[in-house]
């Protein structure tokens, strides 16, 4: 048993061959019990020895054959052979109270089979042998002198047994594929979470390595000319770096919080830094947090594209609320030469501002330029 939170108490679920082996149990014992008195008397009160041999050389052979059926069909090893041994089984258990009296007890015996009948034969074909068995043991066992109580006990005990084994069978496959559920669910859990860590390891290093790269190439064109700016170029290209160590670990500790306007002073210098003309918005100070997550990750992601896949020369970052939205905008005039089907940045951005409730477009805007628009509502989804 494991404890959870309160006094909770959740059960584990054994294995399946755990379980398969406690109902066959089960279900022997209940057989046990209406066969044993009549063994019983056969063995302490008449005092004869073959007949008794008898009993004990078909019980055994029911009792191996029922729990060998059971265990394979609750395991889902069913096999046209098991149609032979259910007849053998009933076989057997008809002969009983034929060679050792109906009236001793073994009247019973009829009942048995009756458990196997729709865990064997298809849902058709077992009804069908129940309503045939209903009719024919109590006629049977009247023929060998069973008394009439027992004979009307045979006629509910039958249909009663033969759905008990069905449910019984049932009930053990939904558990199963109950557990087999839970467990493709966790599965599935694992890979969201292997999803989400691959997007925002995209993002996070995507966005920093390029910056981490522009800077190199600024300070290599100004290594013969200008020491003083090839210093400066390599300390930012220090603290992009740790800037992204820190990021990574954030992203791998699952608590990275994106600040909009954060990220915006980034993205404006990391474009100017590029020769790309762009003025960083005003950010109003009332935003609410929750918005500044999914906007934040647009800018670095918009930004991290417009470096990478097009050689845009001017990039317009405009950043408005209305009374229902927060707006950012992102139009560069790089679409002419944008090479598209790259990376799975933008299809990220899209879930991860539609899983904040809002709406994002991104794409050509027809003279030359590309936009992308994300919108976040301002209460919370």
């Amino acid at each position: 048993m494991r404890a959870e939170a309160g006094s909770r108490v959740q059960p584990r679920i054994p294995r399946p061959t755990v379980i398969a082996a406690i109902l066959v149990a089960l279900t022997q014992l209940t057989m046990a019990g209406l066969l044993a008195p009549a063994l019983w008397n056969e063995v302490s009160g008449r005092g004869d020895l073959g007949r008794a041999l008898v009993a004990v050389a078909l019980l055994a052979a029911v009792f191996v054959l029922y729990g060998r059926l059971l265990w394979q069909n609750l395991l889902r090893r069913a096999a046209p052979a098991h149609v032979a041994g259910l007849a053998l089984i009933t076989v057997a258990c008809w002969l009983l109270p034929a060679l050792l009296g109906a009236s001793a007890g073994w009247g019973n015996a009829l009942i048995a089979p009756a458990g196997l009948f729709a865990v064997v034969l298809p849902v058709r074909a077992a009804t069908a042998v129940t309503a045939v068995a209903a009719v024919a043991a109590p006629v049977y066992g009247l023929a060998l002198g069973q008394p009439v109580l027992a004979v009307v006990y045979a006629v509910v005990a039958i249909p009663i047994t033969a759905f008990s084994g069905y449910a019984t069978v049932w009930l053990f496959h939904v558990v199963q594929e109950l557990a087999d559920v839970r467990a493709e669910l966790a599965r599935s859990a694992v890979g969201e979470e292997r999803l989400r860590f691959a997007r925002d390891l995209h993002d996070v290093l995507g966005h920093s390595l390029q910056a981490v790269a522009l800077r190199a190439e600024v300070a290599e064109r100004f290594l013969e000319r200008d020491a003083g700016r090839v210093r400066k170029e390599l300390a930012e290209i220090q603290t992009m770096a740790r800037d992204a160590v820190r990021d990574v670990r954030e992203v791998v500790r699952g608590y990275r919080r994106t600040s909009l306007r954060g990220e915006l002073d980034g993205v404006s210098a990391v474009l100017r830094a590029a020769g790309i003309r762009c003025e960083r918005p005003e950010v109003g100070a009332d935003l609410p947090a929750h918005v500044h997550e999914p906007l934040g990750w647009v800018a670095r992601e918009s930004a991290t594209n417009v470096l990478r896949h097009s050689s845009a020369t001017w990039c317009l970052i405009t950043v408005w609320a209305d009374d229902a939205r927060v707006w950012l905008e992102i139009v560069n005039d790089g679409a002419a030469r944008r090479t598209h089907g790259e990376g799975t940045g933008l299809s990220g951005l899209a879930e991860r501002v539609a899983a904040a409730g809002g709406e994002f477009t991104a794409g050509p805007v027809g003279d030359g330029t590309f936009r992308v628009a994300a919108a976040v509502p301002k209460g919370e989804a």
